[in-house]
Protein backbone atom coordinates (compact mmCIF):
# COMPACT_ATOMS: atom_id res chain seq x y z
CA UNK A 1 0.00 0.00 0.00
CA UNK A 2 2.89 2.34 0.84
CA UNK A 3 4.48 1.58 -2.51
CA UNK A 4 1.24 2.38 -4.35
CA UNK A 5 0.84 5.69 -2.49
CA UNK A 6 4.40 6.63 -3.30
CA UNK A 7 3.77 5.90 -6.99
CA UNK A 8 0.60 8.03 -7.00
CA UNK A 9 2.43 10.93 -5.41
CA UNK A 10 5.26 10.68 -7.92
CA UNK A 11 2.83 10.67 -10.84
CA UNK A 12 1.03 13.73 -9.46
CA UNK A 13 4.31 15.56 -9.06
CA UNK A 14 5.31 14.82 -12.65
CA UNK A 15 1.90 15.95 -13.92
CA UNK A 16 2.17 19.20 -11.96
CA UNK A 17 5.65 19.83 -13.34
CA UNK A 18 4.49 19.25 -16.91
CA UNK A 19 1.63 21.73 -16.45
CA UNK A 20 3.72 24.44 -14.76
CA UNK A 21 4.46 26.11 -18.05
CA UNK A 22 0.75 26.35 -18.76
CA UNK A 23 -0.40 27.34 -15.31
CA UNK A 24 2.36 29.86 -14.67
CA UNK A 25 3.28 30.94 -18.17
CA UNK A 26 5.15 34.27 -18.29
CA UNK A 27 3.32 36.53 -20.69
CA UNK A 28 5.93 39.31 -20.41
CA UNK A 29 6.84 38.77 -24.05
CA UNK A 30 3.55 40.36 -25.08
CA UNK A 31 3.18 44.12 -25.49
CA UNK A 32 2.69 45.94 -22.20
CA UNK A 33 2.20 49.36 -23.83
CA UNK A 34 -1.09 51.10 -23.15
CA UNK A 35 -3.25 51.78 -26.18
CA UNK A 36 -2.88 55.54 -26.45
CA UNK A 37 -3.73 57.89 -29.31
CA UNK A 38 -1.18 60.68 -29.83
CA UNK A 39 -0.77 62.84 -32.91
CA UNK A 40 1.07 65.92 -34.14
CA UNK A 41 0.60 68.01 -37.25
CA UNK A 42 2.76 70.07 -39.55
CA UNK A 43 2.83 72.97 -40.05
CA UNK A 44 1.79 73.48 -36.45
CA UNK A 45 0.95 77.19 -36.79
CA UNK A 46 0.15 79.86 -39.37
CA UNK A 47 -1.97 77.44 -41.44
CA UNK A 48 -3.88 79.20 -44.19
CA UNK A 49 -7.07 78.00 -45.83
CA UNK A 50 -6.27 75.44 -48.58
CA UNK A 51 -2.80 74.69 -47.14
CA UNK A 52 -1.96 71.00 -46.94
CA UNK A 53 -1.51 69.78 -43.38
CA UNK A 54 0.22 66.50 -42.52
CA UNK A 55 -1.09 64.61 -39.49
CA UNK A 56 1.19 62.04 -37.86
CA UNK A 57 0.14 59.42 -35.28
CA UNK A 58 3.49 57.63 -35.05
CA UNK A 59 3.82 58.53 -31.36
CA UNK A 60 0.73 56.47 -30.53
CA UNK A 61 1.29 53.28 -28.57
CA UNK A 62 1.88 50.43 -28.91
CA UNK A 63 4.13 50.83 -31.94
CA UNK A 64 4.20 47.12 -32.82
CA UNK A 65 1.97 47.40 -35.90
CA UNK A 66 -1.18 46.23 -34.11
CA UNK A 67 -3.04 49.55 -34.30
CA UNK A 68 -5.56 50.83 -36.81
CA UNK A 69 -5.95 54.60 -37.25
CA UNK A 70 -9.07 56.60 -38.13
CA UNK A 71 -9.14 60.37 -38.62
CA UNK A 72 -11.99 62.88 -38.43
CA UNK A 73 -10.97 66.40 -39.48
CA UNK A 74 -14.19 68.14 -38.41
CA UNK A 75 -15.34 66.16 -35.40
CA UNK A 76 -17.81 68.85 -34.26
CA UNK A 77 -19.95 68.76 -37.37
CA UNK A 78 -19.64 65.14 -38.47
CA UNK A 79 -18.84 61.59 -37.42
CA UNK A 80 -17.37 60.68 -40.80
CA UNK A 81 -14.05 58.91 -41.11
CA UNK A 82 -12.07 61.23 -43.38
CA UNK A 83 -8.84 59.19 -43.55
CA UNK A 84 -7.13 56.09 -42.23
CA UNK A 85 -3.50 55.15 -41.67
CA UNK A 86 -0.73 56.30 -39.35
CA UNK A 87 -0.20 59.44 -41.44
CA UNK A 88 -2.79 61.48 -43.30
CA UNK A 89 -2.96 64.81 -45.14
CA UNK A 90 -5.84 67.25 -45.24
CA UNK A 91 -6.69 70.74 -46.49
CA UNK A 92 -9.24 72.98 -44.82
CA UNK A 93 -11.19 75.09 -47.30
CA UNK A 94 -12.04 77.97 -45.01
CA UNK A 95 -10.75 79.81 -41.94
CA UNK A 96 -11.83 78.72 -38.48
CA UNK A 97 -10.98 76.42 -35.62
CA UNK A 98 -11.51 72.75 -36.39
CA UNK A 99 -11.68 69.87 -33.94
CA UNK A 100 -9.52 67.05 -35.29
CA UNK A 101 -9.95 63.58 -33.77
CA UNK A 102 -7.71 60.55 -34.00
CA UNK A 103 -9.01 57.12 -32.97
CA UNK A 104 -6.64 54.18 -32.59
CA UNK A 105 -7.55 50.57 -31.81
CA UNK A 106 -5.78 47.25 -31.38
CA UNK A 107 -9.03 45.35 -31.97
CA UNK A 108 -10.06 45.21 -28.34
CA UNK A 109 -9.13 48.58 -26.88
CA UNK A 110 -9.74 52.02 -28.37
CA UNK A 111 -8.17 55.39 -27.55
CA UNK A 112 -8.93 58.89 -28.87
CA UNK A 113 -7.14 62.23 -28.95
CA UNK A 114 -8.83 65.47 -30.01
CA UNK A 115 -7.00 68.71 -30.81
CA UNK A 116 -8.13 72.11 -32.09
CA UNK A 117 -6.46 73.25 -35.32
CA UNK A 118 -6.71 76.94 -36.22
CA UNK A 119 -6.94 77.92 -39.88
CA UNK A 120 -6.55 81.54 -41.00
CA UNK A 121 -7.61 83.32 -44.16
CA UNK A 122 -5.58 82.55 -47.27
CA UNK A 123 -4.55 86.22 -47.50
CA UNK A 124 -3.32 86.49 -43.89
CA UNK A 125 0.28 87.54 -43.27
CA UNK A 126 2.38 86.42 -40.28
CA UNK A 127 3.72 88.95 -37.78
CA UNK A 128 7.40 89.38 -36.95
CA UNK A 129 8.37 88.99 -33.29
CA UNK A 130 11.33 91.04 -32.09
CA UNK A 131 12.78 91.40 -28.58
CA UNK A 132 14.72 94.60 -27.99
CA UNK A 133 18.31 93.87 -26.95
CA UNK A 134 20.09 96.08 -24.44
CA UNK A 135 22.90 95.97 -21.87
CA UNK A 136 24.27 98.00 -19.00
CA UNK A 137 26.86 100.47 -20.26
CA UNK A 138 29.37 99.46 -17.53
CA UNK A 139 29.96 96.69 -15.03
CA UNK A 140 30.38 97.29 -11.29
CA UNK A 141 34.02 98.38 -11.74
CA UNK A 142 33.05 100.96 -14.38
CA UNK A 143 34.44 98.83 -17.20
CA UNK A 144 32.58 99.32 -20.49
CA UNK A 145 30.27 96.52 -21.68
CA UNK A 146 30.09 95.83 -25.41
CA UNK A 147 27.14 93.59 -26.28
CA UNK A 148 24.96 93.40 -29.40
CA UNK A 149 23.11 90.08 -29.07
CA UNK A 150 21.98 89.51 -25.48
CA UNK A 151 20.54 91.36 -22.50
CA UNK A 152 23.46 91.82 -20.09
CA UNK A 153 22.97 93.32 -16.63
CA UNK A 154 24.98 93.70 -13.43
CA UNK A 155 23.69 93.84 -9.86
CA UNK A 156 26.09 96.10 -7.94
CA UNK A 157 25.39 95.68 -4.22
CA UNK A 158 27.61 98.32 -2.62
CA UNK A 159 28.06 99.13 1.05
CA UNK A 160 26.64 95.83 2.28
CA UNK A 161 26.45 95.43 6.03
CA UNK A 162 28.32 92.62 7.78
CA UNK A 163 24.97 91.67 9.33
CA UNK A 164 23.90 90.76 5.77
CA UNK A 165 26.49 88.32 4.49
CA UNK A 166 24.31 86.60 1.90
CA UNK A 167 23.90 87.22 -1.81
CA UNK A 168 20.15 87.82 -2.00
CA UNK A 169 19.82 90.85 -4.28
CA UNK A 170 17.71 90.66 -7.43
CA UNK A 171 17.06 92.99 -10.34
CA UNK A 172 14.30 93.92 -12.79
CA UNK A 173 14.69 93.06 -16.47
CA UNK A 174 12.80 95.34 -18.85
CA UNK A 175 11.32 93.36 -21.74
CA UNK A 176 10.33 95.30 -24.85
CA UNK A 177 8.61 93.93 -27.96
CA UNK A 178 7.77 97.27 -29.56
CA UNK A 179 9.96 96.50 -32.60
CA UNK A 180 7.67 93.60 -33.53
CA UNK A 181 5.57 93.96 -36.70
CA UNK A 182 1.94 92.92 -37.27
CA UNK A 183 2.41 91.51 -40.79
CA UNK A 184 0.86 94.14 -43.04
CA UNK A 185 -0.71 97.56 -42.67
CA UNK A 186 -4.23 96.16 -42.29
CA UNK A 187 -3.26 93.91 -39.37
CA UNK A 188 -2.38 94.67 -35.75
CA UNK A 189 -1.17 93.04 -32.55
CA UNK A 190 -3.30 93.65 -29.46
CA UNK A 191 -1.56 94.15 -26.12
CA UNK A 192 -2.52 90.62 -25.04
CA UNK A 193 -0.97 89.32 -28.27
CA UNK A 194 2.50 89.63 -26.74
CA UNK A 195 3.27 86.59 -24.59
CA UNK A 196 6.57 86.14 -22.71
CA UNK A 197 7.83 82.71 -21.64
CA UNK A 198 10.48 83.01 -18.92
CA UNK A 199 11.32 79.29 -18.61
CA UNK A 200 11.80 77.40 -21.87
CA UNK A 201 12.29 74.10 -20.05
CA UNK A 202 8.78 74.01 -18.61
CA UNK A 203 5.59 73.52 -20.62
CA UNK A 204 3.30 75.21 -18.12
CA UNK A 205 0.15 75.05 -20.26
CA UNK A 206 0.81 71.44 -21.41
CA UNK A 207 0.25 72.24 -25.06
CA UNK A 208 3.39 70.44 -26.24
CA UNK A 209 5.33 73.68 -26.76
CA UNK A 210 7.61 74.71 -23.87
CA UNK A 211 8.35 78.13 -25.40
CA UNK A 212 4.91 79.77 -25.52
CA UNK A 213 3.70 79.89 -21.90
CA UNK A 214 2.18 83.18 -20.78
CA UNK A 215 4.41 84.01 -17.81
CA UNK A 216 4.05 87.70 -18.72
CA UNK A 217 1.73 89.42 -21.19
CA UNK A 218 2.13 92.81 -22.86
CA UNK A 219 4.24 94.70 -25.38
CA UNK A 220 6.53 96.12 -22.67
CA UNK A 221 6.72 94.37 -19.32
CA UNK A 222 8.94 94.25 -16.23
CA UNK A 223 10.36 90.88 -15.21
CA UNK A 224 10.94 91.45 -11.50
CA UNK A 225 12.96 89.71 -8.77
CA UNK A 226 15.49 88.16 -11.15
CA UNK A 227 18.48 86.70 -9.24
CA UNK A 228 21.99 86.37 -10.69
CA UNK A 229 22.04 83.77 -13.43
CA UNK A 230 21.80 82.97 -17.13
CA UNK A 231 18.36 82.71 -18.73
CA UNK A 232 16.81 82.13 -22.14
CA UNK A 233 13.35 83.62 -22.69
CA UNK A 234 10.91 83.65 -25.59
CA UNK A 235 8.39 86.10 -27.01
CA UNK A 236 5.40 84.87 -29.01
CA UNK A 237 3.27 87.44 -30.84
CA UNK A 238 -0.15 86.77 -32.34
CA UNK A 239 -1.79 89.24 -34.70
CA UNK A 240 -5.49 89.94 -35.15
CA UNK A 241 -5.90 87.27 -37.87
CA UNK A 242 -4.43 84.54 -35.67
CA UNK A 243 -0.95 84.20 -37.16
CA UNK A 244 2.04 83.97 -34.84
CA UNK A 245 5.81 84.37 -34.70
CA UNK A 246 8.41 83.89 -31.97
CA UNK A 247 11.76 85.30 -30.93
CA UNK A 248 14.20 84.29 -28.18
CA UNK A 249 17.00 86.05 -26.34
CA UNK A 250 19.48 85.23 -23.60
CA UNK A 251 19.56 87.27 -20.40
CA UNK A 252 22.74 87.39 -18.28
CA UNK A 253 22.59 88.81 -14.76
CA UNK A 254 25.98 89.06 -13.05
CA UNK A 255 26.67 90.24 -9.52
CA UNK A 256 29.17 92.07 -7.33
CA UNK A 257 28.68 92.47 -3.57
CA UNK A 258 30.92 94.81 -1.53
CA UNK A 259 31.60 94.73 2.22
CA UNK A 260 33.91 97.49 3.50
CA UNK A 261 35.65 98.58 6.71
CA UNK A 262 34.94 95.78 9.16
CA UNK A 263 36.97 93.81 11.66
CA UNK A 264 37.73 90.12 12.07
CA UNK A 265 38.65 88.82 15.51
CA UNK A 266 41.89 87.14 16.51
CA UNK A 267 42.83 83.49 16.72
CA UNK A 268 41.94 82.19 20.18
CA UNK A 269 41.85 79.00 22.21
CA UNK A 270 38.85 77.91 20.14
CA UNK A 271 40.79 78.26 16.89
CA UNK A 272 41.09 80.66 13.97
CA UNK A 273 38.58 83.48 13.66
CA UNK A 274 36.23 83.14 10.69
CA UNK A 275 33.54 85.18 8.93
CA UNK A 276 31.24 83.35 6.49
CA UNK A 277 29.49 84.73 3.40
CA UNK A 278 26.75 82.72 1.65
CA UNK A 279 26.17 82.64 -2.10
CA UNK A 280 24.05 80.53 -4.45
CA UNK A 281 25.89 79.48 -7.62
CA UNK A 282 24.19 78.02 -10.69
CA UNK A 283 25.79 75.58 -13.10
CA UNK A 284 23.15 73.59 -14.94
CA UNK A 285 23.85 72.58 -18.54
CA UNK A 286 20.30 71.29 -19.07
CA UNK A 287 18.73 74.66 -18.30
CA UNK A 288 21.71 76.60 -19.75
CA UNK A 289 22.13 78.47 -16.47
CA UNK A 290 25.90 78.28 -16.11
CA UNK A 291 28.20 80.57 -14.17
CA UNK A 292 31.43 81.49 -16.01
CA UNK A 293 33.53 82.18 -12.92
CA UNK A 294 33.30 83.25 -9.29
CA UNK A 295 35.88 85.57 -7.74
CA UNK A 296 36.31 86.47 -4.07
CA UNK A 297 38.55 89.50 -3.44
CA UNK A 298 40.05 90.49 -0.08
CA UNK A 299 41.96 93.68 0.79
CA UNK A 300 43.45 94.40 4.21
CA UNK A 301 46.37 96.44 5.68
CA UNK A 302 49.73 94.74 5.90
CA UNK A 303 50.11 96.02 9.45
CA UNK A 304 47.84 97.67 11.97
CA UNK A 305 47.90 98.95 15.54
CA UNK A 306 47.35 95.53 17.08
CA UNK A 307 50.97 94.39 16.87
CA UNK A 308 52.86 91.84 18.92
CA UNK A 309 55.03 93.73 21.38
CA UNK A 310 58.68 93.45 20.32
CA UNK A 311 57.74 91.33 17.31
CA UNK A 312 59.54 91.49 13.97
CA UNK A 313 57.99 93.12 10.93
CA UNK A 314 57.20 89.65 9.59
CA UNK A 315 55.56 88.63 12.86
CA UNK A 316 53.52 91.80 12.75
CA UNK A 317 52.39 91.32 9.16
CA UNK A 318 48.70 90.60 8.87
CA UNK A 319 47.71 87.43 7.00
CA UNK A 320 44.12 86.66 6.06
CA UNK A 321 42.91 83.93 3.74
CA UNK A 322 39.78 83.07 1.73
CA UNK A 323 38.35 79.55 1.82
CA UNK A 324 35.57 78.25 -0.45
CA UNK A 325 33.20 75.44 0.63
CA UNK A 326 30.44 73.77 -1.36
CA UNK A 327 27.00 72.95 0.05
CA UNK A 328 28.31 69.63 1.43
CA UNK A 329 30.88 71.72 3.37
CA UNK A 330 33.74 70.29 1.31
CA UNK A 331 36.69 72.65 0.98
CA UNK A 332 37.10 73.43 -2.72
CA UNK A 333 39.93 75.96 -2.69
CA UNK A 334 41.78 78.51 -0.56
CA UNK A 335 44.48 81.19 -0.76
CA UNK A 336 46.75 79.97 2.06
CA UNK A 337 49.49 78.93 -0.37
CA UNK A 338 50.09 82.52 -1.51
CA UNK A 339 53.05 84.11 0.30
CA UNK A 340 52.53 87.54 1.92
CA UNK A 341 54.89 89.29 -0.50
CA UNK A 342 52.89 87.93 -3.47
CA UNK A 343 49.55 89.30 -2.32
CA UNK A 344 49.20 92.10 -4.84
CA UNK A 345 46.15 91.10 -6.89
CA UNK A 346 44.02 93.76 -8.53
CA UNK A 347 44.42 97.46 -7.79
CA UNK A 348 46.47 97.05 -4.64
CA UNK A 349 48.45 99.65 -2.70
CA UNK A 350 51.62 97.53 -2.54
CA UNK A 351 53.26 99.59 0.22
CA UNK A 352 50.39 99.38 2.68
CA UNK A 353 47.89 96.72 1.57
CA UNK A 354 47.75 93.02 0.87
CA UNK A 355 45.24 92.01 -1.82
CA UNK A 356 44.36 88.38 -2.48
CA UNK A 357 41.85 86.96 -5.01
CA UNK A 358 40.34 83.47 -5.03
CA UNK A 359 39.24 82.49 -8.54
CA UNK A 360 36.81 79.59 -8.99
CA UNK A 361 36.38 78.55 -12.64
CA UNK A 362 33.10 77.21 -14.01
CA UNK A 363 34.53 73.68 -14.19
CA UNK A 364 34.71 73.55 -10.39
CA UNK A 365 30.89 73.71 -10.24
CA UNK A 366 30.30 70.71 -12.50
CA UNK A 367 29.30 67.31 -11.10
CA UNK A 368 32.29 64.96 -11.34
CA UNK A 369 34.37 62.94 -8.87
CA UNK A 370 36.97 65.69 -8.75
CA UNK A 371 34.70 68.77 -8.73
CA UNK A 372 32.19 70.19 -6.27
CA UNK A 373 28.86 70.92 -7.96
CA UNK A 374 26.76 74.07 -7.80
CA UNK A 375 24.22 75.18 -5.20
CA UNK A 376 24.71 76.99 -1.90
CA UNK A 377 28.38 77.81 -1.32
CA UNK A 378 30.20 79.57 1.52
CA UNK A 379 33.13 81.97 1.19
CA UNK A 380 35.03 82.22 4.46
CA UNK A 381 37.58 84.81 5.60
CA UNK A 382 39.97 83.16 8.09
CA UNK A 383 42.40 84.81 10.52
CA UNK A 384 45.08 82.51 11.97
CA UNK A 385 46.97 85.39 13.65
CA UNK A 386 46.59 86.33 17.31
CA UNK A 387 45.52 89.89 16.65
CA UNK A 388 42.32 91.48 15.36
CA UNK A 389 42.56 92.73 11.76
CA UNK A 390 40.68 95.55 10.12
CA UNK A 391 39.49 94.57 6.65
CA UNK A 392 39.42 97.26 3.98
CA UNK A 393 37.15 95.45 1.54
CA UNK A 394 35.74 92.03 0.65
CA UNK A 395 34.03 91.47 -2.72
CA UNK A 396 32.18 88.50 -4.21
CA UNK A 397 31.68 88.54 -7.99
CA UNK A 398 29.50 86.16 -9.96
CA UNK A 399 30.25 86.30 -13.69
CA UNK A 400 27.49 84.79 -15.82
CA UNK A 401 28.71 86.42 -19.08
Amino acid sequence: MGTMLKSILMAALMLCSSMAGCLFEDDSSGSSDEVLAVFSYSPSKNIRASDTVTFDASDSTPSDGSLTYRWNFDAVNSIDIDATGQQATWSFDEAGTFEVKLEVSDGSTTSEQTRDVTIVEASAQPPVASITQYADSEDCEDESITENSNIVLWICARDKSTTDRSVTETTTVELDASDSEAGDSAQYIADDGYVWDLDLNEDKDNDGDSENDDDLVGQTVDWTNVPPGEYEIALTVTNDVGMTDSDTIRVYVSYAGYWSDFEIGANSTSGAAEIDFDVTIHYNKETANTVRKVVAELEYPQQDDDWIAGGSSQQNRNVLDIYAFNEEDEEASNTSGTEPDSRDDGDCNDDEQDCIHLLLSSYMFTETDSTYGDGDWTMTIRNERFNDIQIDQFVIRLHYK
